[in-house]
């Protein structure tokens, strides 16, 4: 089965062409249909996955894919594809692209003080996607052509997470009158936060984290002299809202539930990030010592990371022999454990991954470095099986692909490489790259099947990249 079947389904204009576009003209009777909502998310998060704020975190984005699916089981599209993730942006901010594309800023993860407060802000996000609150708004500008409406989409996600990004982005699509539609109405915003409580509450988080995270926010504006962030700029809050959430959370018992160690976790390897080496390290110790705040688990797997970026590897093995003392087993930690055997030179190194992987299959971070440690090792045959089994599973994934050309690399098959890099370019959108490593693949030889698997992504992807490219 090719992998570009996939890209063709989902993800670029050409694709959607036979389908056609929707009469836009009475916005009341007219939404974009899933497919092309899907499309519209794609391309700008073809824009994201290109800049840098996009956090190349695999367990951060994994834990957020984690509890957001959680939440999208109790919605009322359960069986749509969403894909939850990260940007390196320290703004307070969370939004929602057509398709299911849910973005959070690593300061709202920061800022929250519980999953369920996390949990708040994704069920709610999930609410704005369900009831296709974007897709309106697009089809609401009376946009006839594709390009502008995919213009529009990546206006919208500017607005989303960055507002002189959007003024740009805004006026490549010559209309500075859209600003004022690309934000949610009042009641746009009233349905998300009616429909994301009871996805909520269904899923079994604290429902009074809802309005306790958006008190906090408001006092912290007041704190800020009226410089609001950026979440209350891009989700208004009104006394009405306010009063409607706090109203829904009076008739719902009070759960006192603990925060899951990968909560703690992902926050705490946020937070070393922030910091230099050094200074995380004399930052984790303090908390270990003052033994007064904050979960020591995940002080301590703060403290190991911090001590391992630092190059003190000795510490760092001392200080993780404690930490799996406290610790229940967690993919997070063992993942962490690899990395510290690694810079040890641990000669256990590879059956402790082999081990892991096999008990945590899902982890991409411990498939990562388990391929790229076999691959190290002059084992390319045991990484390409590997990575063929985690690409059927994950045909998405760039970095999959990404290893496994290293893998045929060493194994001297240049054909297979250079596929690997034409997909791995691909789901990164970058289809000249992609081009060109296909015709690299195709000069290295192969069997009949292999050659005309490689033609037929050669056709699908010039005809992606249209007429003259």
């Amino acid at each position: 089965m090719k992998k570009l079947t996939l890209l063709l389904l989902l993800s670029f204009p050409a694709a959607l062409l036979a389908e056609g576009l929707p009469d836009l003209g009475d916005v009341s009777q007219t939404v974009l249909t899933p497919q092309q909502e899907r499309q519209l998310g794609w391309q700008s998060m073809l824009q994201i996955r290109n800049s840098r704020q996009f956090l190349e975190d695999a367990e951060v984005n994994d834990y957020l894919n984690q509890i957001g699916y959680r939440l999208v089981e109790h919605s009322g599209e359960p069986g749509s594809g969403f894909e939850f993730f990260a940007l390196n942006d320290y703004n307070v901010n969370a939004f929602a692209m057509p398709g299911g594309y849910v973005g959070v800023n690593v300061g709202l993860l920061l800022t929250t003080q519980s999953e369920s407060e996390l949990a708040a802000v994704l069920s709610h996000e999930i609410a704005h996607v369900t009831q296709h609150h974007t897709a309106r708004i697009i089809a609401g500008t009376q946009s006839s052509s594709w390009e502008s409406m995919a213009a529009l989409a990546i206006a919208i996600l500017a607005s989303r997470s960055n507002s002189q990004a959007s003024q740009a982005a805004i006026a490549g699509v010559q209309a500075r009158a859209i600003q004022q539609q690309l934000d949610y109405t009042r009641t746009h915003e009233q349905e998300a936060d009616r429909i994301g409580f009871e996805v909520l509450q269904k899923a079994g988080f604290n429902t009074h984290a809802m309005p306790e995270f958006l008190d906090r926010l408001q006092k912290a504006t007041r704190l800020l002299e009226n410089n609001a962030p950026s979440y209350l700029r891009t989700h208004p809050v009104t006394s009405d809202r306010i009063a409607d959430i706090q109203n829904r959370v009076q008739k719902q018992p009070f759960l006192l539930l603990p925060d899951g160690l990968d909560f703690q976790l992902v926050r705490t390897k946020l937070i070393g990030a922030q910091k230099t080496p050094a200074e995380a390290v004399a930052y984790f110790r303090d908390a270990l010592g003052a033994r007064k705040f904050g979960n020591p688990v995940a002080q301590r797997y703060g403290l190991v990371d911090a001590l391992l970026r630092d190059r003190k590897v000795a510490e760092a093995a001392q200080e993780l022999m404690l930490l799996r003392k406290q610790a229940k087993p967690n993919a997070m930690i063992d993942s962490l454990t690899g990395q510290v055997k690694r810079a040890n030179g641990d000669a256990d190194a590879l059956a402790f991954y082999r081990h892991a992987v096999q008990t945590w299959p899902q982890h991409r971070a411990l498939v990562y470095d388990y391929a790229d440690l076999l691959i190290r090792n002059g084992q390319a045959e045991t990484a390409a099986t590997l990575l063929a089994e985690q690409v059927l599973k994950r045909p998405g994934d760039p970095l999959l692909y990404q290893l496994q050309a290293r893998a045929y690399g060493q194994l001297n098959k240049p054909l297979e490489q250079h596929q690997a890099l034409a997909y791995q370019y691909a789901w990164q959108g970058n289809l000249h790259g992609a081009i060109e490593q296909l015709e690299l693949a195709k000069q290295a030889g192969g069997s009949f099947y292999q050659l005309s698997t490689i033609e037929s992504d050669l056709r699908e992807l010039r005809a992606l990249m249209g007429p003259g490219q």
